[in-house]
């Protein structure tokens, strides 16, 4: 008999697993490949997205993977170029041949195109390049001349674009008799003769409207343009904050260029949030499971030779209360507690703080409001932590004002946590440093140090 709890546990598992690569599939990939089988790995592939596909060549080794793509050939799509994590792109690139990228990469649309190009070597930059059509590869060129992390850099050259005089029945006709159409477009933008943008119409309204009815009687209420040079974090911060599904990229005279589509400004949002996460543990933002040892070993290193300092600077501290801990053991035990409950507590607050600037919630408004919030929230929560531990400390070691000693440290020592966790990144956010690589290093190292010093200190004023 199964239980609802079974039942349960079975649906949640199917979630889980429900976009994950079948095992079974991807064995049945691999027996092709060394059978050298190709019509039966085209046929296994077949049914597969292109980002699963991505998926399946991050997820072989490296032999496994050259040998795949070569028996796949001319099968392989320009997609799964764009799907892939960027430090398997250039190696995919260099199994591929000449001809099949340069007809993979013709399919792609030109803000894909840009997005491979901007992360490869020159070598692979030039092998793309050569494969594109002269007035794509311009394009890809001059894309490329913007800033780097720049709307220029993000947008998509391919724009339907209609007169804003013109009714919607010749907008209808203008899409129908032209034969390069983005595969994918939201809106169609309006524009003047000197093709500045005045509006623009959602296809969903195009094709429920009158055939004679003006373009501009039915264009979008909210309109937003986008600076070509403006910072791509900006473009998806727009994007997420006015709930835009497209919008037209200009020039500095105010041209239409460009549009930019929803699609590629959550990959930027998605990309910041991963970054944020990466960094907040000081893993550098390039670190994918495809790494080599090596590389992955020397991104590491910085960082932990940072912590080592830190973790130096916190045993100096302990140094200057080495004849206290000698004639009493049990605050060798117990300052540990204290320092990672500070520690614990100051990333909580730290990684509200790093979000809230990410996301623009946290402002020069509102930053000593959250501050006097995570002050008496580190309070509170070490009020009532320092009744726990004062009650351990004073039955394990038999002495109330060692309870009293160490209940006392850990509320300082939380509060300390709260005020850190939410200034240091407010502080390194003003003077240009991102908070999220820099701030778990200094608040950890405060709520350490601090933690430490209060407590014994503490302890050697009242129990010496």
């Amino acid at each position: 008999m199964t239980t609802g709890n079974e039942h349960a546990d079975t649906d949640q598992s199917r979630d889980d697993n429900a976009y994950e690569l079948d095992p079974k599939a991807v064995t049945a990939i691999l027996y092709a490949v060394d059978v050298d089988d190709r019509d039966k790995l085209v046929e296994l592939m077949e049914p597969l997205h292109p980002a699963d596909i991505a998926d399946l060549l991050e997820q072989i080794n490296t032999f496994d993977r050259a040998r795949l793509i070569r028996l796949y050939d001319r099968e392989f799509d320009g997609e799964i170029l764009s799907e892939l994590e960027e430090g398997l792109r250039e190696e995919v690139i260099g199994v591929l041949r000449p001809d099949v990228l340069a007809e993979a990469v013709r399919e792609l649309e030109s803000d894909d195109v840009v997005d491979l190009l901007e992360d490869l070597e020159e070598p692979q930059q030039e092998a793309i390049l050569d494969a594109l059509e002269d007035a794509d590869r311009v394009a890809a060129e001059q894309a490329l001349s913007y800033p780097e992390n720049s709307a220029g850099r993000l947008m998509q050259r391919e724009v339907v674009m209609a007169p804003d005089h013109w009714t919607v029945g010749q907008a209808i006709d203008h899409m129908r008799g032209t034969d390069d159409l983005p595969e994918e477009f939201y809106h169609v933008v309006l524009v003047d003769p000197r093709l500045h943008p005045a509006g623009q119409v959602a296809l969903g309204r195009l094709m429920a409207s009158p055939r004679d009815t003006l373009l501009s009687g039915i264009a979008d209420e909210e309109f937003q343009t986008i600076p070509v040079e403006q910072d791509e974090e900006d473009v998806a911060y727009a994007f997420n904050q006015y709930h835009l599904i497209s919008a037209p990229v200009v020039d500095d005279d105010g041209r239409l260029v460009g549009v930019i589509t929803i699609d590629d400004a959550m990959v930027v949002l998605d990309d910041e949030h991963e970054e944020d996460i990466l960094r907040l543990a000081g893993v550098s933002d390039e670190s994918s499971l495809s790494d080599s040892v090596a590389s992955t070993s020397k991104r590491r290193l910085p960082w932990l030779a940072v912590n080592l300092g830190t973790a130096i600077c916190a045993s100096l501290v302990i140094s200057q209360f080495e004849a206290a801990i000698a004639q009493l053991v049990s605050l060798a035990i117990l300052m540990p507690i204290v320092a990672s409950m500070g520690g614990n507590a100051g990333t909580q607050s730290l990684t509200v703080a790093v979000r809230a600037l990410a996301t623009r919630d946290l402002t020069g408004a509102n930053v000593w409001r959250v501050i006097r919030r995570e002050l008496l929230v580190g309070m509170l929560n070490g009020l009532c932590f320092a009744i726990v531990l004062g009650t351990v400390g004073m039955l394990w070691f038999g002495s109330p004002m060692l309870g009293v000693v160490i209940g006392a440290a850990l509320v300082v020592n939380m509060i300390i946590a709260g005020f850190a966790g939410t200034v240091v990144p407010v502080v390194l956010d003003r003077l240009g440093v991102d908070p999220a690589l820099a701030s778990g290093t200094f608040v950890t190292t405060t709520t350490d140090v601090m933690g430490f010093f209060i407590f014994l200190g503490l302890a050697t004023v009242v129990l010496l």
